[in-house]
């Protein structure tokens, strides 16, 4: 495989860079730097908030773009390059559907903050890791600043009893299974395929000199753009039929093992 074009790394987070304790590894942060130095741009892409990201990849977060909120927000050295804001006449119907399902738990994604309505204190324990910053609003509909998306979360499965509630809603809103726990609910632009396709004509990047790493079905329109489309060992099946290669998992650095290959022929 020849990957001496390659000028832009695209990479998912959860299922793909962090391994099962939400780490980035020290590989990484050294691969990063001497990728730099050859020329090629990393980007991080990822459901979390932008907050989050940039929490994860800390030592980093100044210099990297990241797309955040699956694709609804841009962010590079603190400017916002792009928002994709969710209709906020579907608010009301998202909100009742989610109630509607029990055990769902919604989260209202904002540019600058999360809301969600503290019923659960299991959820807020868990919210955490993936929300640095967040407040409660016990009126979810009458949060007032512009919504980016709003994840649902499921403790048992979100594919078996979020994503059904929501189906008949594709086209007109963007409905993604984001995650074993999450379905993503945005504007149908506020995508990473969307927002990276974006980045791409910015910098003028093609196909062939994009690589791409992915794990859910939220990275499949990210994944076609790219000539070196990489589904990790442990991603879901639909996204392992999308790429076009395959690496190990998370867990065994599957990223790092490739960016040292890319690193190689550079």
């Amino acid at each position: 495989m020849d990957l001496s074009n390659i000028r832009m790394v695209v990479t998912d987070m959860d299922g793909t860079l962090l391994n099962a304790r939400h780490e980035v590894s020290d590989r990484f942060f050294e691969l990063y730097h001497a990728l730099k130095g050859k020329g090629v741009e990393v980007v991080a892409a990822s459901g979390r908030q932008y907050h989050s990201m940039a929490d994860k990849l800390g030592p980093i977060s100044d210099e990297l773009v990241f797309i955040a909120e699956n694709g609804a927000m841009i962010r590079h050295r603190g400017q916002t390059l792009l928002t994709t804001p969710l209709p906020r006449a579907f608010l009301a119907e998202i909100l009742t559907r989610a109630a509607g399902v029990d055990q769902a738990h919604p989260v209202l994604c904002a540019a600058g903050n999360a809301y969600v309505d503290g019923v659960s204190e299991d959820f807020l324990t868990l919210l955490k890791e993936y929300y640095t910053d967040y407040a409660i609003a016990p009126e979810l509909q009458a949060v007032n600043d512009p919504i980016l998306k709003v994840a649902i979360y499921h403790f048992e499965s979100s594919e078996k009893f979020i994503y059904p509630a929501f189906r008949e809603l594709e086209g007109a809103l963007k409905i993604k299974v984001s995650g074993n726990h999450w379905v993503d609910v945005s504007h149908p632009d506020a995508h990473k395929g969307y927002a990276l396709s974006q980045l791409m004509a910015q910098r003028g990047i093609g196909r062939e000199q994009l690589m791409v790493f992915g794990d859910f079905n939220n990275d499949l329109e990210m994944l076609e753009l790219a000539d070196y489309s990489f589904a990790m060992a442990n991603a879901h099946p639909n996204v392992l039929r999308a790429a076009r290669y395959r690496t190990a998992s998370n867990e065994e650095q599957g990223v790092e093992r490739v960016l040292g290959q890319l690193l190689a022929q550079l």
